[in-house]
């Protein structure tokens, strides 16, 4: 008869008070900061969700007390929104896909022990982390560089990140050597190189960059307001939202609609600055929470492989 194998034993892990204490405490600090991070997106959801002139009594939490679509109506009826969300899109791609690639040339050229200058580059870069001319220099740099009302005044001048350009040059930095090495001795150049072999393994620190550079060009607005402030084709998203609610604070129907809700009535429908400022809050920070997700893996990766060196 075959011998038959004995059943393997399990044995479970003895847990002490302590472990249990331990455990029981880190859930409820995690399911306490899951809900200090979601409640605020949760409750401006809510307040844009609500009717105006009902939010204006506060007390509304996690759930619209009387829910409406007029903050977004009055949002979305502007004609210029849609054309400023298509330059937001235009620029935030365009930006993002420039800024990496030029930043992860320059990281991959400073990165090479063979470049002799690579320190003092280095140097020269890092220093304009901490100097700045101002905000009349650089406009006086833009005009006379002929960009202002130009699209690509929201392109031109941040192409080189150099925050970016050095977590890609430490992530590049980590990178086998012999990886490199053996691309040159079959013959390929350093461009090539830098193209078929650097920026496929570069992935997680790319991914981080760009989710970096994507949200800054996203939420950019000031660049609209100093360059093209006058050229409404060229105007963003973020910078409408921004106007918008610059003028409804002046209007005078938000102190009607004030009025309006302490008389008792509340079957009109009024925009109020609260409401229109929660609902520019989740019209800027949707696309880059339905973006966030796809790169988390990367975003993760990258900023634990590609710290920040000196």
């Amino acid at each position: 008869m075959a011998q038959t194998m004995p059943a393997k034993k399990v044995y479970k892990r003895f847990r002490s008070p302590s472990d249990l204490i331990f455990d029981t405490l880190n859930i409820i600090f995690l399911v306490g900061l899951a809900v200090v991070t979601l409640y605020p997106f949760i409750n401006t959801l809510a307040v844009s969700l609500n009717d105006a002139s009902d939010s204006i009594r506060g007390g509304i939490f996690l759930w619209p007390r009387q829910f409406s679509l007029e903050s977004y109506q009055y949002v979305f009826k502007e004609a210029t929104i849609f054309h400023a969300t298509l330059i937001s899109i235009l620029r935030t791609v365009l930006g993002t896909v420039i800024t990496v690639f030029s930043s992860a040339m320059v990281a991959y050229t400073i990165s090479r022990p063979e470049f002799v200058l690579r320190k003092f580059v280095t140097v020269m870069f890092v220093l304009t982390m901490y100097l700045n001319g101002g905000l009349i220099p650089n406009y006086l740099l833009i005009r006379d560089l002929h960009l202002i009302g130009s699209f690509w005044v929201y392109i031109v001048p941040g192409i080189i990140g150099v925050f970016n350009m050095i977590v890609i040059r430490s992530f590049i930095e980590g990178l086998p050597e012999g990886i490199i090495e053996s691309a040159r001795i079959d013959g390929a150049g350093d461009f090539r190189t830098f193209m078929q072999i650097v920026l496929p393994l570069s992935l997680p620190a790319l991914a981080t960059v760009a989710l970096f550079t994507g949200v800054y060009q996203w939420n950019s607005w000031f660049d609209v307001f100093l360059y093209n402030s006058q050229v409404p084709n060229l105007s963003t998203l973020q910078y409408e939202l921004m106007r918008m609610l610059a003028n409804s604070n002046s209007n005078s129907s938000m102190t009607s609609a004030s009025a309006f809700a302490n008389s008792g009535n509340t079957n009109a429908n009024f925009v109020t600055p609260t409401s229109i400022r929660a609902t520019m809050t989740i019209v800027a920070s949707v696309p880059m929470i339905i973006v966030y997700p796809f790169l988390q893996k990367y975003f993760v990766k990258g900023m634990t492989l590609g710290g920040v060196k000196g």
